[in-house]
């Protein structure tokens, strides 16, 4: 167990280890704990898919200005390249290092933060990719008269769940949690309702 003393202050080694709901042993990522001489670390048994990780948000919060949190690579810590990235982007927000052993990155060094934009920029270029392929797909669609875009979303009994919000017993916040929807769809649907309500009291 090591503390590290960096310009006056106090840092500490922090860990996250993860296994799946389906997977049982973690002896593998504990070791790697060791091997770093970690001092405190956070577990969860929980699905790479799921986004609510709790342990990994407690560790987040946890981690102060010049702490290292090490993992044992890379699909520990993340759902997705996209997902790794936001995660650094909020450890980098808070000047917390990060190290994953089997990756050998350490964004401490030079090296490191090399690493990391070239992953990103990897990102880009798939995400790009992907979205020039979509737009093409849907031209070519067009083109043959096949493509009939998004189906708009149905809320049964949307008027009910409008009219408590036009009341004011409803904030979008909670109306959107009740439909489980995200919020830029709610907003959607409640701007297509009130044009048709518009259109039927001009009509």
């Amino acid at each position: 167990m090591t503390l590290i003393k960096e310009k006056g202050r106090t840092t500490m080694k922090i860990g996250y280890v993860r296994v799946s709901t389906i997977e049982q042993n973690e002896a593998r990522q504990l070791e790697t704990m060791r091997k770093f001489e970690v001092e405190k670390v956070f577990s969860e048994k929980i699905s790479a898919k799921d986004v609510n990780r709790p342990k990994l948000a407690e560790m987040i919060e946890f981690a102060r200005e010049g702490d290292i949190i090490y993992i044992h690579d890379f699909s520990r810590l993340a759902r997705s390249t996209k997902d790794l990235l936001n995660i650094i982007e909020t450890l980098n927000n808070k000047h917390v290092n990060l190290v994953s052993y089997k990756e050998d990155i350490d964004t401490q060094t030079p090296t490191g933060r090399l690493l990391l934009t070239v992953i990103a920029a990897i990102n880009t270029f798939e995400r790009e990719n992907l979205l020039e392929r979509q737009r093409e797909g849907i031209e070519l669609a067009k083109k043959r008269g096949a493509y009939k875009g998004r189906k708009p979303i149905q809320v049964a009994d949307f008027e009910k769940y409008y009219t408590a919000y036009k009341e004011r017993a409803l904030n979008k916040t909670q109306m959107a949690k009740k439909l489980n929807l995200s919020r830029p769809t709610l907003n959607k649907l409640i701007k297509n309702h009130e044009k048709s309500l518009n259109t039927a009291i001009t009509a």
